[in-house]
């Protein structure tokens, strides 16, 4: 029997540099709002049924909403979809739909577990773009691996995801490359970071370590001794200079300090924060 991700005794994750066409970009803003879209409908709906829960007068009116918002949050991705239907759309990926409602219940579940993480809030629209993929193997897949999923890699250069096609990426560790063949993706995160870099975090698995088990052994030890003088000097009397960072950037901390005082007194004057 093929193991999940779970039962697989490894894991790793690494953070992709991808290059999207502009298509590309479009349909993972699409996504992404999606994603934010169905989180926020769901809390929605969430603390409305709270609020519906506390009227303790048997009004009709308010547990036949009860009642509905119950089947509603039961199957979320049909209702929701079925209610708004822009996210019926092709280019919406069905797996960001399960993965934005399983990100919704797992807040939930950290809060009735831990009591400090604190209740879902509503998700803000930010410069940043951010959605979840699920990556599949067909049943009979013998060997599942990062070159035969619904994610995996085309070359040492270029992966394919759903909905978006071939992407062309950097950055993938040379040891990582080499096991390709043995290691499995699971969840996969499409991001574009504030700055407008877009990335795509995979989540691996595999029954062999990642890493060297064993740390190589030194022959010797030495002491460090941390002083004011130096930065440090070891037991073999070699010495490390104080690299004295502060002196160095003096002269630019004193005029971005002048800078940001104008700065104040001018946004003061006209009365903005």
């Amino acid at each position: 029997m093929r193991k999940t991700m779970a039962q697989l005794p490894y894991h790793y994750g690494v953070k992709l540099r991808v290059f999207p066409s502009n298509e590309q970009k479009r349909l993972i803003k699409l996504n992404s709002d999606a994603s934010r879209f169905i989180y926020n409908e769901m809390n929605g709906m969430n603390r409305e049924l709270f609020a519906l829960r506390q009227v303790k007068t048997p009004i009709k009116l308010v547990q036949t909403r009860i009642e509905t918002l119950k089947q509603r949050l039961k199957h979320p991705a049909i209702n929701i979809s079925n209610i708004h239907g822009w996210l019926n759309d092709q280019a919406i990926d069905s797996d960001m739909k399960a993965n934005a409602i399983k990100n919704y219940r797992t807040a939930w579940k950290n809060f009735r577990q831990v009591h400090q993480a604190g209740t879902p809030v509503f998700r803000k629209k930010r410069a940043e773009q951010k959605y979840q993929t699920s990556n599949h193997y067909k049943s009979d897949q013998p060997d599942p691996n990062m070159l035969n999923g619904s994610v995996h890699l085309l070359d040492d250069n270029h992966i394919r995801l759903a909905k978006l096609g071939r992407l062309r990426f950097k950055g993938m560790p040379t040891k990582l490359a080499a096991l390709k063949a043995q290691v499995r993706i699971g969840t996969t995160t499409i991001s574009m970071d504030a700055t407008g870099l877009y990335y795509v975090s995979l989540q691996l698995a595999s029954d062999q370590p990642f890493v060297d088990s064993e740390m190589p052994r030194p022959g010797s030890a030495i002491g460090i001794d941390l002083n004011t003088d130096n930065f440090l000097t070891d037991s073999n009397a070699n010495v490390i200079a104080n690299p004295r960072f502060y002196r160095s950037i003096k002269g630019k901390l004193a005029k971005a300090q002048r800078t940001l005082s104008r700065r104040a007194l001018r946004a003061k004057k006209e009365h903005r924060p």
